[in-house]
């Protein structure tokens, strides 16, 4: 079986997507930041992680890139920093990590005639829509330094297509949740908060809509992208087509853990409330392309997803900070 590198494989999503590759028979090797204490993150908790070929660097640094990717037949390529706040403080380390760690990928693969590179992008990069369901010829809009990065990441690979007939797929899933996700995400804030017996619940603006996809899902669309002989060059949604508002899924996850709504009040934590002209209102994926070009379902439904992720951080609470002191 070839090797296939997976680049942030000790993420969120990246430690399901080495995961799955695992079970369906890949030989794979885990691309993780290198850390004086040898954390492997999320690959930690795997159990077939004694069969992961780990190697650690920085998807900065262009020797650890071609060291990590010699010997490999195609990339996942998910290596990023995805939060948005942190981006208005500090657009340049998004710059070096989200732009020049994709070309460091980028021009390694073309120097090693590899037979994949799967781009991860953000549905970020539409900005709020201008029409709905969004799909791939929707305008982009960076509306943060965060959602700029990846557009010039996505713009970047697509030259190579072009350019060197590098063998480019851009996955762009909508937003994820699912286990072993950050709390600097809005659905396990709202989890750990009420699992802590908070009565007021603080997250940013509750208006905007998502379409919220089970990671689970997620990966077996890069899976499925990375099957099809068809999608080389495109861009491809991944999402559910099913949108709904912040507000109304903190009362559905009330519902889901058996809790009265009279008993809890949302309050806006001006720290989760985006900058003014910043704020994306509205994602809805089109996710017909992914469907008509791959065999991939959706196996599960928001509650059934939500269900999940609010069994696995009730088992795993201690591993999230209470930002709001209890």
């Amino acid at each position: 079986m070839k090797k296939i590198l997976v680049t942030g494989a000790s993420g969120f999503i990246g430690s399901h997507l080495v995961e799955l590759l695992l079970r369906n028979g890949f030989n794979v090797k885990a691309f993780i930041r290198y850390n004086s204490r040898n954390n492997w993150g999320f690959i930690e908790d795997i159990n077939l992680k004694n069969e992961i070929e780990i190697f650690t660097g920085d998807i900065r640094d262009y020797d650890s890139v071609y060291k990590a990717l010699k010997g490999c037949s195609s990339v996942f390529h998910l290596a990023a920093l995805i939060g948005i706040p942190y981006s208005y403080i500090s657009p340049k380390s998004y710059i070096e990590t989200n732009i020049n760690g994709t070309y460091n990928i980028l021009q390694v693969a073309n120097q090693l005639d590899m037979e994949q590179i799967l781009i991860t992008s953000t549905s970020e990069v539409y900005g709020t829509a201008k029409y709905v369901p969004i799909d791939e010829n929707h305008p982009l809009n960076p509306q943060s330094p965060y959602s700029a990065t990846k557009i010039a990441s996505d713009q970047l690979s697509m030259s190579f297509y072009y350019s060197f007939s590098l063998p480019i797929k851009i996955v762009r899933p909508f937003n994820n949740y699912g286990p072993r996700q950050s709390s600097r995400a809005v659905i396990p804030s709202i989890i750990t908060q009420l699992l802590l017996g908070k009565k007021e619940i603080k997250i940013g603006n509750i208006t905007p809509t998502r379409d919220f996809t089970f990671v689970e899902d997620t990966c077996n669309a890069f899976l499925e992208i990375y099957k099809s002989e068809k999608l080389f060059g495109e861009i491809v949604n991944v999402g559910t087509g099913k949108e709904i508002s912040i507000e109304k899924l903190f009362y559905k996850i009330i519902s889901l853990l058996k809790k009265n709504k009279e008993d809890f009040s949302l309050l806006t934590d001006m720290q989760r409330v985006r900058k003014y002209g910043s704020e994306v209102e509205r994602l809805l994926c089109d996710n017909s392309k992914l469907l008509k070009n791959t065999n991939w379902k959706q196996c599960y439904n928001l509650d059934d997803g939500l269900k999940k992720t609010i069994e696995w951080i009730s088992n795993n609470i201690t591993i999230y900070k209470d930002i709001y002191n209890v």
